[in-house]
């Protein structure tokens, strides 16, 4: 399976981070699932070897607008690709988020066959994913979602010209979303591959909805991740970025990165389990 950050950025544009979203694919590129689509994610998207006409299925984790913004430019670019169907889950209010959309864009509507889906905490499949949600701590209303490639026959080798490689026997993803630091959350993360936890300000900022790094090593302190990335990145965390994961592994003695628009992680079944990686950090062209 592998992990593209499309967008690692926040509300607060800068030049080199598009807003969120995150594409997880099989090796072969045969399932594809889009998490979170945010402003700049569809550019990003079309750099992709997927592309957005093979994206048909999209996971929302919160309705918040740097979360879905090309949602509809999403739409109009997969009609006028000449792909018509998409399907779009997400917490409760997805339906209606869509529909206020699309009023926006009536026309849209007639060319289009959307298939909405709400969820709640429970176990569910999208695009053949396995997936496990639970609540978060955020201003509205949100999910976290802890996501399992489709069982296949795997291909465990890995681009290291290209590519990260995370070893772990799930080849489990873990997306937190917009939440503070939650045990709720560190528990559904423990034993994945992969963390991709918000952390969107350094420590000495005054938020809330958001963890700072030193709240976020408090519940990570005692679980086992391959590795943890830091997204969902305010303007805040420019220049700051070695002292918040040092923060961080104070607690936490896991390995700890900063996520960036166009990398790529490969994580793959088998390997011993430990969660090595054997690749330097590329971003993917």
């Amino acid at each position: 399976m592998r992990l593209t950050f499309l967008g690692t950025g926040s509300p607060m544009p800068v030049a080199d981070r598009a807003q969120t979203g995150s594409l997880l694919t099989t090796d072969n590129n045969d399932r594809a699932l889009l998490v979170d689509c945010g402003s700049g994610v569809l550019q990003r998207l079309a750099a992709t070897e997927v592309g957005y006409e093979d994206i048909s299925s999209v996971l929302l984790t919160h309705h918040h607008i740097d979360h879905v913004t090309d949602l509809l430019p999403l739409l109009k670019a997969r009609w006028l690709a000449g792909e018509t169907y998409l399907e779009i889950v997400g917490p409760a209010g997805t339906k209606r988020l869509i529909d206020d959309l699309l009023e926006i864009h009536e026309y849209l509507s007639d060319q289009i066959e959307l298939r909405i889906r709400e969820v709640g905490p429970t176990e569910f499949t999208v695009a053949d994913f396995d997936i496990e949600a639970r609540r978060t701590e955020h201003s509205v209303d949100g999910l976290a979602y802890r996501i399992t490639e489709p069982t296949q026959e795997q291909d465990i080798s890995a681009d290291a010209q290209s590519e990260e490689s995370d070893a772990d026997e799930s080849a489990t993803v873990v997306f937190s979303g917009d939440t503070e630091a939650t045990n709720r959350i560190a528990r559904l993360a423990d034993g994945a591959a992969v963390l991709v936890h918000d952390c969107s300000f350094p420590d000495g900022v005054d938020v809330s909805g958001h963890p700072t790094p030193s709240q976020l090593a408090n519940v990570l302190n005692g679980i086992t991740v391959g590795r943890v990335y830091l997204t969902h990145l305010f303007p805040h965390t420019e220049g700051n970025h070695e002292t918040m994961r040092e923060r961080i592994q104070k607690k936490y003695d896991g390995e700890v990165r900063f996520a960036r628009d166009g990398l790529t992680v490969t994580i793959d079944v088998g390997g011993d389990g430990d969660g090595s990686k054997n690749a330097d950090d590329t971003t993917t062209e």
